[in-house]
């Protein structure tokens, strides 16, 4: 895939691009259940090339967990974001949490068992335990089983009054209960913090509508964000890549564009990490 001209006029002007990555359906394709953790080296080997380059901060913003995405990313110099960006592992291997996990996780607890319960006996469905939410997967499931044992683990969830506390996340064959800092607009605001001395151009690339959250925040800051998606679909992005595939494509344009223009290759020590 060739970078628009609009896009190449931005990378030129910019002193630092702030590229952030969702994973799964955007870098790489889908596991058979999210517990399954597959590193891929050619894609280590694309994301380690991005990360040397000092006009580069990378950031690979996930709904996996932390520990799942240190596995599958096993770079040094990149910010990592595991559960919408709740958990953070900076540059410099710094852990940040933007929420009180012993405050939160007593209430999924309660909820755990109902929803185990209800997916027991039912065939296609996997219930994921990601510490900081609770994900019901139906990927497998027949389509109307799906729609109605995803509405009861919806209702079920509500019953509780902690649920203020929490947002309830959907998508295609799949619901999640997670805090409402799980949010990967806020995390974009949260790396990009303020405007910077430097001339900064976020570019976001991701697949669903956890991403979309991120999009006007990236546009607000000037930026470009790319749906990864099959077929055309509602979507506030700016251009569109078809498949995993492409994405890779993408952004190994995107590395030989900024190699092309002479961009220097930092050490980690080099690196401009000072965002917090």
């Amino acid at each position: 895939m060739i970078l628009s001209t609009e896009i190449l006029k931005k990378i030129n002007q910019a002193k630092k691009i702030w590229l952030l990555l969702d994973y799964d359906g955007t870098l790489a394709d889908f596991a058979p259940t999210p517990d399954d953790v597959f590193p891929d080296p050619d894609l280590i080997n694309l994301l380690q090339k991005l990360s040397t380059l000092s006009k580069i901060d990378l950031a690979v913003i996930s709904g996996r967990r932390l520990a799942h995405i240190e596995k599958l990313v096993p770079i040094s110099d990149v910010w990592l974001a595991g559960s919408y960006g709740l958990e953070l592992r900076t540059p410099l291997g710094e852990r940040l949490q933007r929420a009180d996990y012993q405050q939160l996780r007593p209430h999924l607890d309660q909820l755990k068992p109902k929803w185990k319960q209800l997916i027991k006996a039912q065939n296609g469905f996997y219930l994921e335990d990601k510490g900081w939410s609770l994900a019901l997967h139906a990927r497998f499931a027949d389509d109307d089983l799906a729609l109605q044992v995803l509405n009861h683990a919806r209702k079920l969830a509500e019953q509780f009054s902690f649920i203020r506390m929490f947002q309830i996340l959907g998508g295609h064959k799949f619901l999640e209960i997670a805090p409402k800092e799980a949010d990967k607009g806020k995390t974009v605001k949260y790396l990009i913090q303020k405007p910077s001395s430097k001339l900064e151009f976020p570019i976001y690339l991701g697949d669903d509508d956890k991403d979309e959250k991120a999009f006007p925040i990236v546009h607000a800051m000037g930026g470009f964000a790319g749906c990864v998606c099959h077929q055309l679909r509602k979507t506030s992005a700016d251009f569109r890549l078809r498949s995993v595939q492409e994405t890779r494509e993408w952004l190994k344009n995107l590395l030989d564009v900024i190699k092309s223009k002479g961009q220097s290759v930092t050490s980690d020590s080099e690196k401009d990490t000072n965002h917090h």
